[in-house]
């Protein structure tokens, strides 16, 4: 009786360690790894952030490709002696042993040269901008961002020799695009032209639109110097239209928008005080309701914050992100979006740096 139960508990053991492996596993795996690798990205992109405002260099290492192995080796030996007449015993010996083997091997790949030149040294293009308000995103959190002119008005500029606070004017215009998207009268167009290339055209809809759509329209036409009741202007790259039925929008590359959202980056005095970084425009302020036009809030401490969005640890100090903070929070997810759509394609004949995970 007891060989039985023994036998019975080596087998149980054995099968809930193999309820880990197979079908089973690919929940847990799939939303852990997504998890981290989600988190990793964020915490890259902080960090970057943070190491461009000391004049750091930004570098960046892309998760290639995850293979998890799994591997489960048991075995289960009983054996006995039984022994007639005499005053010995009858013996019996159960023996069980099982190995799980969890092995990730993990590959990143640096991006650098021509890579990097295509994904951070080239302009966001225009259309994809205008794309991205197109699918749902708002013309106040997309256009300040990636939008550095528009039609000869400047945003502002926290960081760097050329500091300004920015056209009133350009944030109005900003204002009227973001209104007159929410009313859906405002779309796009890709069209052939004469050279044989795509363009995009901004399409504004007068037609079964709120009145206060269209006093916006010819706002936006008066601002932007373009003419009232267009229906099409076209968009170009630039930083100053050539006609009154062209949107001309100067957009900056993703280093530039890093650099700007590094000026942003609240860094200790005495770091100013020894020339490790230079003063801003606005960084170095409490929250980012005192600046109107600020873009993101990260903030610094002497300890690692426990309510961060994201948070991380660049020489003796943490720099993060609060998680209530809603508006720095969708400047990131739309920075790494950015990312995304400014990616290059291969990724045949870059370095790469395997680690296997034990």
């Amino acid at each position: 009786m007891i060989m039985r139960v023994t036998v019975v508990i080596i087998f149980s053991l054995l099968v809930c360690g193999c309820a880990t492996i197979g079908p089973d596993a690919i929940p847990r795996d799939r939303f852990d790894y997504n998890k981290a690798v989600s988190d990793s990205w964020k915490e890259q992109t902080l960090l970057n952030i943070v190491k461009v405002r000391y004049a750091d260099m930004p570098l960046f290492m892309e998760v290639v490709s995850i293979i998890s192995g799994y591997s489960l080796e048991t075995a289960v030996s009983i054996s006995g002696t039984t022994i007639e007449g005499g005053n010995s015993p009858n013996s019996l010996s159960l023996g069980g042993s099982g190995k799980y083997t969890d092995r990730p091997t993990i590959t990143y790949a640096p991006i650098t040269g021509e890579k990097f030149n295509k994904n951070f040294m080239t302009p966001v293009p225009p259309a994809a901008i205008l794309f991205l308000m197109q699918s749902g995103w708002s013309a106040d959190i997309v256009l300040p961002i990636t939008l550095e002119a528009i039609n000869g008005l400047r945003a502002s500029k926290s960081a760097g020799a050329g500091q300004r606070a920015g056209d009133a004017k350009y944030y109005r215009v900003i204002q009227l695009f973001k209104q007159i998207q929410r009313s859906g009268a405002i779309g796009l167009r890709v069209v052939d032209n004469a050279k044989g290339n795509n363009s995009t055209v901004l399409v504004i809809r007068r037609t079964n639109v709120p009145a206060e759509a269209l006093a916006a329209g010819e706002e936006l036409a008066d601002l932007l110097g373009m003419r009232r009741g267009a229906q099409e202007y076209s968009v170009v790259y630039a930083e100053v239209a050539q006609n009154d039925t062209e949107v001309a929008m100067l957009t900056r590359s993703m280093l530039s928008i890093m650099v700007e959202l590094a000026g942003e980056v609240a860094v200790p005095e005495k770091h100013i005080r020894e020339g490790r970084t230079v003063p801003s425009l606005i960084a170095n302020k409490l929250s980012s309701d005192e600046v109107t036009h600020r873009l993101i809030d990260i903030r610094h401490s002497d300890k690692k914050p426990e309510d961060a969005f994201a948070a991380v640890k660049y020489r003796e100090n943490w720099y993060w992100i609060s998680d209530r903070d809603f508006k720095s929070k969708r400047t990131l997810a739309y920075l790494m979006l950015l990312f995304s759509l400014t990616e290059s394609g291969a990724k045949e004949g870059l370095p790469l740096v395997t680690i296997p995970a034990s």
